[in-house]
């Protein structure tokens, strides 16, 4: 199917990309494309005009910057997945940019495209959620940060408004973090994948965070997976009780061709202590 007509603007600044959307009504952002067009294309989506951000000045790379991380929103899963610094200072990011579809993917789609956009199915929000990120949003009414746990929010739907733009990402570093997960052979989404994150001291666990992407509506926090981790020693069997309850009192399991429901409740335990397993042959 081809997508019904539409005008295209460049923007030339962050600025300039929230006016041009409050100019014209009906429009929509495009970097990399990867979400967008394949809705565009099945007149899923029918924007008026769109807003090319790619090419902002600022709007890509990655920093270090007072102990904190940031990433901007139109920067590539290549980037990402390369990064010299995310490597040294938090590879399960990195680690989580390289099982993103194939390579023309991850050197055209984005990462704040990708959070926009909000596929259950998307890698990077469960990483997100267990490095307890920040989304830096700007909108006419200025700047505000959103945690990633509650960014999203539904299927398909995320704490942003029509009128802001994602302009990067934010977070602790934290070597003590992995991503695993159980990918569909031909695109690489998620069926499950499980993010993790652990603060150790003296061999016990001082805090956890798991996100889980690919099994329900939109990624969540496994909090009941935290509590079952936090101030117990780091071993063998506490990664195992956690993992067991890894799941459990999750009624919003998604259900296709790939999996069914409880084979996804079963992947999510698999996958949540192959994570917490790798989180912790980084300490």
């Amino acid at each position: 199917m081809i997508s019904v007509g539409f005008e295209y603007e460049r923007a030339t600044s962050v600025d300039d990309a929230i006016a041009k959307l409050a100019a014209a009504g009906g429009a929509k952002l495009i970097a990399g494309g990867h979400s967008l067009v394949p809705l565009m294309k099945l007149r899923l989506s029918e924007p008026s005009l769109l807003i090319d951000i790619a090419r902002i000045p600022g709007l890509s790379g990655i920093r270090e910057k007072d102990g904190k991380i940031e990433i901007g929103a139109a920067t590539v899963h290549h980037e990402v997945a390369a990064s010299a610094l995310l490597h040294d200072k938090c590879p399960a990011l990195a680690d989580t940019a390289a099982t993103i579809g194939d390579p023309q993917v991850r050197n055209r789609g984005t990462l704040g495209g990708s959070l926009a956009h909000a596929d259950p199915a998307a890698d990077y929000p469960a990483m997100l959620l267990a490095l307890d990120a920040e989304i830096h949003l700007k909108g006419p009414g200025g700047w505000r940060a959103v945690k990633a746990s509650e960014f999203f929010q539904a299927l398909f739907t995320v704490d942003l408004r029509p009128d802001e733009i994602i302009a990067g990402v934010q977070f602790t570093p934290q070597r003590t973090a992995a991503y695993a997960k159980l990918h569909q052979r031909a695109s690489h989404f998620a069926i499950v994948g499980v993010g993790a994150a652990l603060e150790v001291s003296g061999g016990t666990i001082t805090a956890a965070r798991v996100g889980l992407t690919g099994a329900s509506s939109h990624a969540m926090r496994l909090t009941n997976v935290e509590a079952a981790l936090a101030g117990k020693p780091l071993s063998d069997a506490t990664i195992a009780a956690a993992a067991a309850v890894a799941g459990d009192g999750l009624d919003d399991l998604n259900a296709d061709i790939h999996a069914s429901a409880e084979y996804r409740r079963s992947m999510i335990k698999v996958f949540t202590r192959r994570a917490l397993e790798a989180a912790r042959a980084r300490t």
